[in-house]
């Protein structure tokens, strides 16, 4: 007898257990991070983000083509405000040049008005960059869609946006510095580099809210601490030679010194300290420009190269495809600086850069986002 009852209660290990429970009350509770996810739209912010990336870097690009194509953005005389309606008749043209020459412009009225058109396009890309932002922003917040955490993770993006309008403002040819930090390298390189951060934070935030809360947390706990900070360190680099580069198209010399791997026959280009004072020559003499140019560029290739090869050794293979696309990315945009150090500068050659470090940009943080939350595959073949 006590040994059927003993049979009676061997289960077997394939049996389903549990189905006793309640109707009311489901077996399995969702996670707390699912339950709030869910009353976040995490997709719907992501695709806002990625519409302020597209934003912002269109703006940066047609800069680039105006500034390429000898039709500079910057015009004196225009405050934060006023501009951002064109004139409408004559006269309304007429007394916008003459706030121009008044403040230093150098050209007659329908060169006036080439010069306008970009910068007034331009500055509309911006406008509507803060705009979409500011009105995403609110309405996500308005309507409680911003997932949990977020509301004051996105501030900083808006702060880059006013941060590039605020550069153009204050650092333009009537703005508020005294030279010689008036100058226009300093100005673009403010500019370049607020849009950079914000594209970088948008682009992140898109990676971020693209997978769900949930599996980032498991993810972390399989990153790739040092392709990680390897690919940091691309990042910063990266963000440096941006900036130089930004300072070197606007003293309009990546056309000056067409030779390489020397400058006008010299390690040094000639004269590189012949500005006073002398720390002025960082940003306004365009040989030691252009030389800071050339040597952050090559650290660049190496550590990039250097974060190509560690995240090769990542078990993961989104990963080292990531990685992949890092190398490939900045062996190519060491190739195109050296082309368009030998063609002088020709401007679809200087575009094609501007548009390759834009890519850089975007793969390098893909490849840092991708060993600090790697995709694990299944062992399944």
């Amino acid at each position: 007898m006590s040994k059927t009852r003993s049979k009676a209660k061997t289960r077997s290990i394939f049996e389903e257990v549990g189905t006793e429970a309640p109707l009311e009350r489901p077996v399995v509770q969702p996670g707390a991070i699912d339950r709030a996810a869910r009353r976040g739209a995490r997709g719907a912010v992501a695709w806002w983000l990625i519409s302020v990336f597209v934003l912002i870097a269109a703006m940066l690009i047609a800069a680039g083509v105006a500034r390429l194509t000898g039709h500079p953005a910057a015009l004196p005389g225009f405050g934060p405000l006023y501009g951002q309606l064109p004139p409408l008749d004559p006269a309304g043209w007429t007394a916008a040049f003459d706030r121009f020459t008044a403040a230093g412009g150098a050209t007659d009225l329908a060169g006036f008005q080439r010069l306008y058109w970009w910068g007034w396009g331009i500055r509309q890309a911006g406008t509507l960059a803060a705009l979409v932002w500011a009105l995403g922003y609110l309405g996500f917040l308005v309507f409680g869609k911003l997932p949990k955490g977020w509301a004051l993770r996105l501030l900083p993006l808006g702060g880059t946006i006013l941060g590039i309008g605020a550069a153009d403002w204050a650092m333009g040819p009537a703005g508020l510095l005294p030279a010689p930090f008036d100058a226009a390298s300093l100005r673009l390189a403010a500019m370049t580099g607020f849009g950079f951060a914000g594209m970088g934070l948008s682009a992140w935030g898109a990676m971020l809210l693209r997978r769900p809360e949930a599996q980032l947390m498991q993810a972390r706990r399989a990153r790739d601490g040092r392709a990680f900070g390897m690919a940091t360190g691309v990042m910063h680099l990266a963000f440096l030679q941006i900036l130089v580069g930004a300072m070197l198209g606007a003293l309009d010399q990546g056309r000056g010194f067409p030779d390489w791997p020397l400058m006008a026959g010299g390690i040094l280009p000639p004269e590189p300290l012949s500005l006073e004072p002398v720390w002025r020559n960082i940003w306004d003499n365009p040989g030691l420009v252009q030389f800071i140019h050339r040597g952050l560029g090559y650290l660049v290739v190496l550590l990039g190269l250097a974060a190509w090869l560690r995240g090769r050794k990542s078990p993961h293979a989104r990963t080292r495809r990531a990685f992949d696309w890092l190398g490939v990315m900045v062996f190519g945009q060491g190739v195109l600086g050296v082309g368009s150090v030998l063609y002088a500068g020709q401007w679809h050659m200087a575009l094609t850069h501007l548009v390759g470090a834009v890519l850089l940009w975007v793969l390098v943080l893909r490849a840092r986002f991708m060993a600090q939350y790697p995709v694990q595959q299944s062992i399944r073949g």
